[in-house]
């Protein structure tokens, strides 16, 4: 954790390197320029490059366990790069998801991902990738992560002096079991879902505080029981070591956050573990069958075994379901049940005792999942209508009805949208919606507004961006829709619709031909 992030230097990455993907025609490279580590993105047609965008890259993500992941910066946004380390790999390949689609250097790096890699970023909140100046006021995980703010424990070691105690600094290890593992939980169990409660941001979740005063984790009950990447607690909490022990068993019963074993030491000190609960004669396995694997005794290499992640190339998973027999699968009933105020759904970070959950994070969770679950779509809207009645001025609420009444047809989409642009600083698809909703009304110029408005708030969203080059189309603006053009394919020089599109508008003898594109 205290290697969580850094800065990216040239040198420490065996580079240069050079990576060719067939499947998305894009040449990646990383380089030194200048003494600075680089990566670029290009493409060539016919012996002649199409486009070539280099950017430095500023910080590096990860501990160098599993792998590396680089982050460029744009003014005042954060971007990941398309290629990553793999360690175990010895090798650069395109990073997650980027085999999927070539989205080059703007997959923003947002608040809820970065709060899991660095100590205190300082994210502008609901700009997607916009962090103040510097970025991180602390790079790496550090003690406050685990143990709570520093400046606390300074005010209240000086009021001890006069007789009060400390309270300030949490020990995870003298929590009660539950709220030591919503620590862990913030980090290690991303659920289907995560839902931020009214009000909150990642950055105020308290060590000894009940995570879901700060934000809810959801998950559908349906899963693949072979899909548990960040899965850590709900995958323990379904072995038998845990029902066995009515929870007694937690994350702190094997991990200390301050030792990290190494690959040879790592069998002899979870071993260790093991036999706080159980016995060498516990094992099936005959004890010179036992001897004979490689390492001797070695618990965690049966009962805990790597697996290769199916969506991180070059990466392996520990199985924290701790199966007796490798194949065991989790039996019918020992998923966390429904949750009574999320019908469909369970609540992955719930704490013993009540804690209620507020109507606009039930919403959002519907919302985030009912098209991977098309049956939760019932329940959204009728939270929806809910919300209708309860917070009819809150611009989350406005924005769904918006996009509601959008689908619909209806006449009200547009105050409903422009009212949830003025309450609050909304979403690029509420700028969307409203640009839309406008379009249908014939308010060209109105939608255009809207959208500029929306590039605004959001200056590298390709959306956004592309529906105003358009709608400057559509109001046969032609000399602003090649402007636009020009900004867009400079900034995103990998999207190809729009490189053809700039293409034909620059040798098109006349405006409107680029109205046929």
């Amino acid at each position: 954790m205290g290697r969580s992030i850094s800065i990216a230097r040239a040198g420490i990455w065996r580079e240069p390197a050079h990576i060719h993907n067939d499947a998305l025609g894009r040449d990646y490279r990383v380089f030194d320029k200048g003494g600075a580590l680089y990566q670029s993105e290009s493409e060539e047609k016919n012996g002649a490059t199409v486009f070539d965008a280099a950017h430095k890259l500023e910080y590096a993500i990860g501990s160098g366990e599993n792998g590396v992941s680089f982050v460029v910066r744009r003014g005042a946004y954060l971007f990941q790069a398309p290629l990553s380390y793999y360690a175990k790999a010895g090798q650069w390949d395109l990073s997650p998801g980027f085999e999927k689609a070539d989205e080059g250097f703007s997959r923003p790096i947002y608040e809820a991902c970065i709060i899991c890699h660095a100590g205190r970023p300082q994210a502008a909140p609901g700009r997607d990738g916009m962090y103040r100046d510097p970025p991180f006021a602390e790079m790496a995980i550090g003690c406050e992560n685990c143990h709570g703010p520093g400046m606390l424990h300074v005010q209240e070691r000086s009021r001890g002096a006069r007789g009060l105690p400390d309270t300030s600094i949490v020990n995870p290890a003298r929590l009660p079991a539950r709220l030591a593992e919503d620590i862990c939980m913030a980090c290690h169990q991303a659920g289907d879902a995560r839902v931020l409660l009214p009000g909150k941001r990642y950055t105020d979740f308290r060590p000894g505080a009940p995570l879901l005063q700060t934000v809810a984790i959801i998950g559908l009950p349906v899963q693949d029981a072979t899909s548990d990447l960040l899965q850590h607690h709900t995958a323990m909490k379904l072995s038998q070591c845990y029902r066995a022990t009515s929870g007694r068993l937690s994350c702190l019963t094997c991990h200390d956050p301050h030792i990290q074993p190494d690959a040879v030491a790592a069998p002899s000190y979870f071993r260790a573990k093991c036999l706080t609960c159980h016995t060498s004669q516990s094992c099936r396995l005959a004890s010179s069958a036992r001897q004979r694997t490689t390492p001797q005794d070695n618990c965690i290499g049966c009962h805990m075994p790597k697996r290769n992640v199916n969506n991180i190339s070059h990466s392996a998973l520990t199985n924290h379901r701790i199966p007796i027999d490798p194949g065991d699968l989790p039996k019918a009933g020992s998923r966390p049940a429904e949750h009574p105020e999320l019908p469909g759904l369970e609540l992955l970070n719930a704490q013993p005792g009540k804690i209620a959950l507020p109507l606009l994070t039930r919403l959002a969770a519907y919302g985030e999942l009912m098209n991977r679950a098309p049956s939760l779509r019932a329940q959204y809207f009728a939270l929806l209508e809910q919300a209708k009645r309860e917070l009819p001025s809150d611009p989350l609420v406005l924005a769904a009805l918006g996009r509601k009444a959008l689908a619909e047809h209806s006449p009200d989409a547009i105050d409903l949208l422009a009212r949830a642009e003025q309450k609050g600083t909304p979403a690029v698809s509420t700028y969307i919606d409203l640009s839309e909703a406008l379009m249908e009304a014939g308010r060209l110029r109105d939608s255009i507004r809207a959208l500029e408005r929306g590039v605004q708030a959001y200056p590298y969203s390709k959306p956004v961006r592309k529906h105003l080059v358009l709608a400057y189309i559509r109001d046969k603006a032609y000399a602003r829709a090649k402007s636009a053009l020009e900004s867009y394919v400079e900034d995103f020089p990998e999207d190809s619709f729009m490189r053809g599109l700039l293409a034909r508008a620059t040798t098109a003898p006349a405006g409107p031909n680029i109205q046929q594109h």
